[in-house]
């Protein structure tokens, strides 16, 4: 029992050093910002981790004597709970296999807009269809053309003969609870009068965005500009390998097959290795790099808008600062916090018009 009581006494106070390592600089190096949750929540849930691991080791190391007692008194019962424990991870994890989990960000195959696999990108909007879907206490109307792209009505597909800005992105370029009229893309193009081409698809990180504007770009042939996002709240997903991903140097890798229980403990305590974010931040930079390169490869004014919700978070502009550089054109776009979709973090109708006018303004500067 003694040796049992020391263990025990060992875990209580490396739980307790624990917490008191995990200080908030560390923290954010390895719990990247969320598109998700508030940046005050998360800060909460982390401070209230803390606590709890604390305080767990604080009453593991004074109560050790009791708790060895208890665990000693029936030996074979212990015995028994811990094979239990063993036997039901085994089991879950056969579970959640057999239920088929899709990638992280495609973890409803039923959503609106909807998807459809891609052996290159991961997934794609399923053309030609029109969905509905109840966003915000309203019912919202995504119209997709043959192509992939959202449009106004399904009848009214993007002409590629004429001039056109390329909008590219995921569900905020896209247009999440928005109608197409009150989208990034439409508000944009009827700022400049010049038609908009929106090739966003939902869930998408920067390398997908990188590579369906690679494929989808040369079939415009008057691409006037092409305008992709970036925002720190999201910069997380371009560290998932359970998808096809661009390694350092934009090498296609494909997707990583990972233990189910495993990958379920990922997304819901999503901590990262000094080297994996090291390498997604320099994989960032070259996808945007890359984008930039396209669009002026045809004439095209390159442009990285990034919105940014609310105050500036010095964790957030830390991670910004290292992705942009000096040298990517980016645009940031103070937003205000309530301009969001209401029990939805996506901006609103107002945050898509300030994005929107803040793009048209830089574009017709470029023109000039």
């Amino acid at each position: 029992m003694r040796a049992i009581s020391q263990a025990l006494a060992a875990a209580g106070a490396a739980l307790a050093v624990a917490a008191l390592a995990a200080n908030q600089p560390w923290l954010d190096r390895h719990f990247l910002p969320s598109f998700f949750v508030p940046r005050a929540w998360y800060v909460g849930i982390e401070w209230t981790v803390r606590l709890a691991l604390a305080a767990g080791g604080v009453a593991l190391v004074l109560g050790r004597s009791r708790v060895a007692r208890w665990l000693t008194r029936a030996p074979s019962t212990t015995l028994l709970v811990i094979a239990a424990a063993a036997l039901a991870l085994v089991a879950g994890d056969y579970a959640i296999a057999w239920m088929h989990p899709r990638p992280t960000e495609w973890l409803s195959p039923g959503e609106e807009p909807r998807r459809q696999q891609d052996a290159r990108l991961g997934w794609v909007l399923a053309p030609g269809r029109t969905g509905r879907r109840t966003v915000s206490g309203r019912t919202v109307e995504y119209a997709i053309d043959a192509a992939g792209d959202r449009v106004r009505e399904a009848g009214e597909p993007v002409d590629p003969a004429r001039p056109t800005i390329v909008f590219a992105g995921e569900s905020v370029m896209f247009g999440e609870g928005l109608t197409w009229d009150e989208s990034i893309p439409a508000q944009a193009g009827a700022m400049l009068r010049t038609q908009s081409a929106n090739i966003a698809v939902h869930g998408y990180s920067t390398d997908q965005i990188y590579l369906r504007l690679a494929g989808e770009l040369p079939r415009f042939r008057q691409p006037a500009a092409v305008v992709a996002i970036f925002m720190t709240e999201l910069f997380g997903r371009n560290l998932d390998d359970d998808r096809p991903h661009l390694a350092p140097g934009l090498v296609w890798q494909p997707a990583q097959r990972t233990p189910p229980l495993l990958a379920l403990a990922g997304l819901l305590v999503p901590f990262r290795r000094d080297r994996t974010v090291e390498q997604g931040i320099r994989t960032t930079r070259e996808a945007l790099a890359a984008i930039v390169q396209l669009a002026r490869h045809r004439d095209a004014m390159p442009l990285i808008v990034v919105p940014r919700f609310g105050g500036d978070d010095p964790a957030e502009r830390r991670l910004r600062e290292r992705i942009l550089g000096a040298d990517i054109p980016a645009l940031i776009v103070p937003l205000d916090a309530g301009w969001r979709l209401s029990w939805d973090r996506h901006p609103n109708a107002d945050g898509a018009h300030a994005i929107a006018a803040a793009i048209a303004a830089r574009l017709r500067a470029g023109q000039r």
